[in-house]
């Protein structure tokens, strides 16, 4: 992670779980991190949990992924404040467990889930891209996926949540093949994990049993994706709890 101290980096869906961990692991690994996110007064919150040299680097931002307007604007004043990011983390995801694809009326649920999953994490893969080109760094995009991006799981409730992740897996090659088409050595890395304990998880008894992840799991492969030398491309990381059955 030596290559990354003092440089920036963007973290959507930085106000809980893994994207919280996230903020304060690459400021503890010396990069200035910017959080993303709706929420974001829970990002500054994060500053308590670190030693005060670490808070100084750590700087919210507030972002609605699904408006381009938005995203935009962000990555615009990440611009203005630091000059521009260098590594991207795409974390921002949701889950509309309220329907079915059948539920009459379950137009707007299923729209939030592709427009944040799936439009997000397009929208600001091409604005870091942009600023990354136009000051000719070797940037890094990771893409927070999930194990249901390559496997169908008859989980109830989860309508087009997969579909979702399905798109992030085929972005990630997309993502790739633009990249080299441009002529940078911009990295791009999808991480898929099997079930985190996040607040994504519903409550209840329904996982009482279920062996999960914890942020801190994914955030070390985030880590180490990263902490590859730059001619190191890790394509894809698929990280599952012990005894996970999916």
């Amino acid at each position: 992670m030596d290559r990354w101290i003092g440089k920036v980096a963007i973290v959507t869906g930085a106000s809980s779980g893994i994207g919280a961990t996230a903020v304060k692991a690459l400021a503890n690994a010396g990069m200035i991190v910017i959080g993303l996110a709706r929420r974001a007064e829970r990002i500054q919150e994060l500053k308590q949990d670190v030693s005060p040299e670490v808070a100084n680097r750590i700087h919210a931002h507030r972002c609605d992924v699904t408006s381009e307007q938005s995203v935009v604007d962000a990555f615009a004043a990440v611009d203005r404040q630091f000059g521009g990011v260098d590594v991207l983390l795409n974390n921002a995801g949701v889950s509309k467990l309220t329907c079915t694809l059948l539920t009459p009326g379950n137009g707007a649920d299923l729209r939030t889930v592709m427009d944040t999953n799936v439009m997000g994490l397009v929208l600001c893969s091409r604005e870091a891209f942009q600023s990354m080109k136009r000051r000719s760094v070797d940037g890094h995009i990771v893409n927070i996926n999930s194990i249901l991006g390559h496997k169908y799981v008859a989980f109830p409730n989860l309508n087009i949540y997969s579909a979702s992740k399905y798109a992030v897996t085929a972005i990630t090659e997309t993502l790739r093949n633009d990249l080299r088409n441009e002529g940078t050595r911009v990295k791009v890395t999808s991480i898929s994990p099997g079930i985190v304990r996040t607040e994504m998880v519903p409550e209840g008894d329904q996982f009482a049993d279920t062996p999960m992840l914890e942020a801190d799991d994914v955030v070390g492969a985030i880590l180490y994706a990263l902490g590859t030398p730059p001619h190191v491309q890790v394509h894809e990381v698929i990280i599952k709890p012990v005894g996970e059955m999916v």
